[in-house]
């Protein structure tokens, strides 16, 4: 599906400028050059530090960062000393024809300095680590600093640790998207604004999860070793005859299927192995009988039987093969990227809408390549409009999704204001409502009570429609005809059975944005494969690079493909509304959800595109931060340090009581260090182990030394930064009681987080409002379908439940 050449670019009449460095920053601007913006990188002079990490590709004028390179392309350079007067009056200068200010600046190098102030034209956003207020403020950070204390890192590893921390980019990247979505919602709302976004803050997304079901399930809050996760089991990477083989099981359905098609149908009816907690009680037993039976064929035929059984399996492939593969060749999932005389690939972004695909690959900059070169927009018209409260005010989005992703996705838009209505059925409720088909289950209204289904809902409108029924249908037509936009990840067939695909909608809303968001995409070979966010992990090759290297490949997070998806199909939507308010035009996206993930891989994948190979797995160590990794400490605890510089170590040294070590010139560098790497690990896990986590934190962080506390997600509620930034939120709601909501990870600068306006929606409660409300239904016909349980505000039984269309 390579881009047509005549496929507008929707950010092309935008200019933004990028100041700063970091890599969230860089992935930020990315979003906005490959999709058309005139991006105006401002390095400092000798360039920005990226372009000296780790994979070096041959450039013609030295060797620069491969991974700089995918992060920078259709960008310009130009270069300005940002800790001078020169250089901030040459990024003032530059203001007044810019769109977007993307200051990734530290919090106190913006004190006095702050850019922007009088242009009120101007969308600005300032990135950083922890946000602009709070104790954390002005620490010493990493992306595995910063995960650590989201609760990202605490659940996976070893149940004896110590917790296995994914390297590469990844908290970057799901910062960077946090705040293209707040930017590109500031952009429709056709005010200027200035907005603070928080890293830490983005990452808690990942633990949501974890945070909310430990309410009641304390359970998933245990490390229970190498690819295993509670409360679904098996859940891991199996090595088959040929390649690995990713397995997720939840449903009693699927463990039955599973076990069927390893030849064991008898272990269906073991009672040790009855439901997901059973099997992961009793995994190594249940492992020993069939693992060997995985291992008698490849992973590919596997796979291709689980497509056949509906499971949600994957290969799990190393980069050189994830960029061969030809399912994502065929979707333009890799495109070239040119830094002076190197060629190398690198991920596309993955927000593929279909009328306005971004670029794939294209030129970096050289640094200060357009220094004079650069001619002056005209400067931008003045707003005359106060902007409303929340950006998203007055756009409407009919909600069709379940689960994490869809509604993460959702709950983006509607905590920036957009009105969404969120559709369900009383015969087929979200699954995260509860999936139990006991009657006890009905009858208490225990699909009220689920607290991931609050946390991911909130802010919504709540209706349901039973889209089996022609009146069902109809009723979802006549809403589609005032709404902007439609979000919807039901399996792919599932739409077009129901006469309600994009081609349907759109007849009734011409110009209507759809967001659809399958596991591999909307066509092509895998297009019926089912997911969950752990397979598209899998399939993604991330766990090929994680973990040690006499590890298994290594699953990260319970289901990371979730929350990343989420964040991307609400920027893939956004894109596609600011195209449709400057054109009119509509476009369904097709968001292949696994692709999502490739950004996450990308120092892997350009590396090995570049050089042949992606590199050593090293566990939780790193590339060029040496020493790094989580250290024990008391209370069963552990914290991670990671020594960010050469600068850096002699303060670590002298900080754990070691002054020899800060002494040894054999020691001043990274790669001296790496050759006695065990031994300085020692010196510091026996620094770490008598003290609590948080103790030895904050001892290293007064010494400059980026470290932070392995979190587990249940304690984020207690971490004193969140709470002095007001992070959460105590919310009432029927059935559910008193509950905290985790704040948007964005706000506007110089005032607290976005309030929760609402709570979860119970089941139907907005039918009156909506149906009758915008619909203008009247009493009578209201009580007519929820007799005939079109609508209704009570889920049907399993029992009670007649034939329809799948629901996913």
């Amino acid at each position: 599906m390579p881009r047509p050449p005549d496929a507008p670019l929707p950010f092309a009449h935008l200019r933004v400028l990028e100041l700063g460095e970091g890599v969230a920053l860089s992935y930020l601007g990315k979003l906005f050059a490959d999709f058309g913006a005139e991006v105006l990188k401002l390095e400092p002079p000798g360039g920005d530090a990226l372009r000296r990490e780790p994979p070096l590709v041959e450039s013609g004028d030295g060797a620069e960062s491969a991974l700089f390179g995918w992060l920078s392309t259709n960008k310009r350079s130009l270069t300005a000393d940002l800790a001078g007067h020169a250089g901030l009056e040459r990024a003032r200068a530059l203001l007044p024809g810019c769109d977007v200010l993307l200051d990734g600046r530290a919090p106190a190098a913006r004190e006095g300095t702050r850019l922007g102030l009088d242009q009120p034209h101007l969308v600005a956003a300032e990135i950083s680590w922890f946000g602009e207020s709070g104790p954390y403020r002005d620490l010493a950070a990493t992306d595995a600093v910063v995960r650590a204390l989201a609760g990202v890192f605490a659940c996976t590893g070893p149940a004896e640790g110590p917790p296995s921390l994914l390297g590469g980019i990844a908290g970057a990247v799901t910062g960077a998207l946090a705040a293209f979505n707040a930017v590109a919602a500031a952009l429709w709302s056709g005010a200027g604004r200035r907005l603070e976004i928080s890293l830490h803050e983005a990452n808690i997304a990942v633990a949501e999860y974890q945070a909310a079901q430990s309410v009641t399930n304390p359970e998933v809050e245990r490390r229970y070793g190498v690819n295993r996760f509670a409360p679904s089991s098996p859940l891991g990477v199996y090595r088959c005859r040929e390649g690995w083989l990713g397995v997720t099981i939840v449903t009693p359905a699927q463990f039955r299927a599973f076990c069927e098609m390893v030849g064991l149908p008898e272990l269906a009816e073991d009672p040790r192995f009855v439901i997901g907690l059973d099997r992961l009680r009793h995994a190594d037993a249940l492992e020993a009988l069939f693992a060997p039976r995985l291992a008698a064929r490849s992973a590919e035929e596997w796979f291709a039987e689980a497509i056949r059984r509906r499971l949600p399996f994957a290969v799990v492939p190393e980069m050189a093969a994830l960029l061969a593969t030809p399912t994502h060749r065929a979707r333009d999932a890799f495109g070239t990227v040119t830094l002076g005389a190197a060629r190398f690939e690198g991920p596309t972004l993955p927000q593929r809408l279909t009328r306005t695909p971004p670029l794939a690959g294209g030129p970096a900059p050289r640094a200060g390549a357009d220094d004079g070169r650069l001619p002056p927009p005209a400067p931008r018209p003045r707003p005359t409009l106060k902007p409303a409260p929340l950006p998203l005010a007055g756009l409407r989005i009919l909600d069709l999704s379940m689960g994490w992703a869809g509604p993460l996705c959702t709950r983006q838009l509607a905590d920036l204001g957009a009105e969404v209505i969120k559709v369900e059925a009383c015969q087929y409720p979200d699954w995260w409502r509860g999936v139990d088909p006991r009657p006890a289950f009905f009858a208490e209204r225990r699909y009220e009570k689920d607290v991931r289904f609050g946390i991911l809902n909130r802010n919504k409108a709540g209706i349901t429609l039973d889209l089996a029924t022609p009146e069902g249908k109809a009723l979802l037509k006549r809403l589609v005809r005032d709404a902007d936009a439609v979000v919807e990840n039901y399996a792919r067939e599932v739409l077009p059975k129901l006469g309600l695909d994009y081609a349907a909608l759109s007849a009734e809303r011409p110009g209507l944005v759809m967001l659809s968001m399958p596991a591999f995409g909307l066509e092509g070979p895998w297009r019926d494969a089912r997911a969950y966010g752990s397979t598209l992990e899998h399939a993604s090759g991330l766990p090929t690079v994680s973990g040690a290297p006499d590890w298994p490949p290594t699953t990260n997070q319970l289901a990371y493909g979730d929350p990343i998806g989420g964040l991307n199909g609400a920027a893939a939507l956004l894109v596609a509304l600011l195209h449709h308010r400057r054109t009119g035009e509509g476009q369904q996206i097709d968001l292949a959800q696994v692709e999502c993930l490739f950004p996450l891989a990308a120092p892997w994948i350009v590396a090995t595109s570049a050089t042949g190979t992606p590199g050593p797995r090293l566990g939780n160590r790193h590339p060029t931060q040496v020493p790094h990794g989580a250290f024990p400490c008391a209370e069963q605890g552990w914290v991670v340090v990671a020594t960010q510089d050469d600068a850096a170590w002699p303060a670590l040294a002298r900080a754990i009581g070691r002054p020899d070590l800060a002494g040894d010139p054999a020691l001043a560098t990274a790669e001296g260090r790496r050759a006695r790497e065990a031994e300085l690990e020692a010196a510091r896990a026996a620094w770490t182990r008598p003290r609590t986590p948080e103790a030895a934190m904050h001892a290293l962080q007064a010494a400059g030394v980026a470290a932070g506390a392995v979190l587990w997600p249940s304690a984020l509620k207690r971490d004193p930064h969140l709470a002095a930034r007001g992070f959460w939120q105590v919310v009432e709601r029927p059935h559910l009681g008193r509950h905290e909501q985790p704040s948007a990870p964005f706000r506007e600068a110089g005032r607290g987080p976005y309030p929760v306006q609402r709570p979860a929606p119970t089941l139907g409660q907005d039918n009156a409002a909506v149906l009758g409300g915008l619909l203008g239904l009247g009493a009578a016909e209201l009580a007519r379908l929820e007799a005939a349980r079109i609508i209704g505000q009570e889920a049907v039984p399993v029992s009670e439940r007649r034939a329809r269309a799948p629901a996913g």
